[in-house]
């Protein structure tokens, strides 16, 4: 869908002039997946292309080396998302399946696959899937390989965090979709803004799974209430750019961000307030024991 774009010095005049528009874009990522890796979508398509022309062998050989290349190449994409959202975390477990490594297997058995069409035998494709498979690798790195910051904390609660974020994380993509809809740059920046508060909401609990009780409400039924609220947003505001339907959001999601960012400072006083008394059950335990802490 066509977007036009407005800002301070458009010839409508519109655009960021308060501190809080200025910060619509705090929290807002970046797609992992660049042009380098985009770009091995090509040689599969010029594989079968250029193995049309051949006998049987060929084209099923080509055609074959395609698939893989490509099936590569969009296992690729899903592991640069998952080494990102793995690496924006404290807390966070390995990838259950390594992508990024099946993706170099898959480019090294297409490779061979494309070497074995032109030049049948054995030792030429072997080489070139590991030169394949090696570039690979050194190009894209491999997926991460243990658990972060997990350790003492019960796998039981980690998982039951893990659902919950998972279903938080649906809920705001169900979100941004609807926007989308709506075609108006401001509101999905505000928007944008609303979904890095609410992150920062759900790093906070995966730090401390002890949180999911208070949190909950906040990660479920309010987030499913914006979810909701959304959807109907972009149906009115797509067909009569109603003015008033667009202020009423905006305070909407205004009102929402304080909640979410009043319950994350709350959390985190709690959990201040626990390590407090922590420490002094610990001196005490210290003095009793006749250890004099300077």
């Amino acid at each position: 869908m066509a977007q036009r774009f407005g800002g301070k010095f458009s010839p409508d005049g519109t655009g960021p002039e308060t501190s809080e528009e200025r910060g619509a874009f705090r929290g807002a990522t970046v797609d992992p997946v660049g042009a380098r890796s985009n770009v091995l979508f090509v040689p599969p398509v010029v594989l079968a292309f250029t193995s049309i022309a051949g006998g049987a062998t060929t084209l099923i050989t080509g055609l074959l080396g395609a698939a893989a290349l490509a099936l590569g190449a969009w296992l690729l994409r899903d592991g640069l998302r998952a080494e990102a959202a793995y690496n924006a975390r404290k807390v966070a477990r390995r990838p259950g399946f390594p992508r990024k490594i099946a993706a170099a297997l898959l480019a090294a058995t297409g490779v061979a696959l494309a070497a074995w069409r032109n030049e049948p035998g054995i030792v030429a494709p072997v080489l070139y899937a590991a030169a394949a498979g090696g570039l690979h690798l050194a190009a894209f790195g491999i997926d991460p390989m243990r658990n972060k910051g997990m350790e003492g904390i019960d796998t039981f609660q980690q998982d039951r965090v893990a659902k919950a974020v998972d279903e938080a994380e649906r809920h705001l993509a169900a979100m941004s979709d609807a926007i989308r809809r709506a075609g108006d740059r401001q509101v999905e920046a505000r928007v944008e803004r609303f979904q890095g508060e609410v992150r920062e909401l759900l790093r906070t609990v995966e730090e401390d799974p002890r949180d999911l009780t208070a949190a909950r409400k906040y990660m479920g039924v309010y987030l499913m209430g914006a979810r909701d609220a959304s959807v109907k947003f972009a149906d009115v505001y797509s067909r009569t750019q109603d003015a008033g339907a667009r202020s009423d959001y905006m305070m909407l999601l205004t009102d929402l961000e304080e909640s979410f960012s009043a319950k994350k400072r709350k959390l985190l006083l709690d959990d201040n307030s626990d390590l407090t008394v922590e420490i002094e059950v610990l001196r005490d335990r210290l003095q009793r024991d006749g250890i004099r802490l300077k």
